[in-house]
Parts: structure tokens; sequence; C-alpha cells
């Protein structure tokens, strides 16, 4: 039997909306892979500390409140340092344009704009994630 892709969700920084996320998180969990939603105003140590105790292999972070170019690369920073810069790094919320490519050229897998089918989410990380399924 193949092993059920993990995803951890968090929403770093002060942001206390979370809709988005958890919408993306009920998709996720629709489309059989196994989602840890970590709650409102987690910390980047949070979030990688989380990651690696649950063993994910995606971590999407929704953030709105305009910190991703902080929050991102520490989140990576964070899971290199522990031997888990294998996990993959997506994103979501409201990240404007040219912010959008350098963070994919820091690493983050991807990032989704507002409005994003979730099809299109679930997707991607199935497909990136197909070798370990």
């Amino acid at each position: 039997m193949a092993r059920k892709i993990r995803v951890l969700i968090a929403k770093p920084g002060l942001d206390g909306h979370d809709r988005g996320a958890k919408v993306v998180a009920n998709a996720l969990r629709d489309a059989g892979m196994e989602v840890i939603y970590t709650g409102l105003h987690q910390t980047p140590e949070m979030i990688a500390e989380s990651a690696i105790q649950e063993d994910v292999d995606v971590v999407g972070m929704s953030i709105l409140s305009g910190a991703h170019m902080t929050m991102f690369p520490r989140v990576m920073e964070l899971l290199k340092q522990k031997g888990a810069a294998c996990i993959k790094i997506v994103g979501g919320g409201i990240v404007p344009e040219e912010d959008v490519g350098k963070l994919e050229a820091l690493g983050v897998a991807k990032v989704f704009g507002p409005g994003t089918d979730t099809r299109s989410i679930v997707e991607f990380i199935e497909k990136s994630c197909a070798h370990t399924a």
C-alpha cells in the first residue's frame, strides 16, 4: 500500500484570516492526503518543528499579511538547518506577482494566488510528490 502524501498547512505571523487555508486543507484531505493544520499565529520555528515532527512531504503556508519575503525564507532555512530541506514548500495568499518569481527562485515550489482552483493545487502536490506515494 502506498504511503499517503502528508501536508502541513500553516498560518504564519499575526494574520488572523484562515478561511483560505481551511478550504485548501479540506480539498487536500478530499483528495486522499493526510493534512495537519497548525492553526493561526505560527512562528517559522513552530512551523519547521511541526513539519519535522509530523514527517510531512509538503508545507503549505498561507500569508495575507505581506510578510512572505521573511516567512518563506526563514522556514526554508530552519528546515535546511534541521536536515529537512527535502520538504517542499508551497504558498498562497496575497503575494505580489513580482515576489512570486523571487520566492520560487529561493526554492519555494509554487505560489498560488487568490482564486486558484483547489484542483490545480491538488494536482501540483500530487505530481511533485509522486516519488513519495
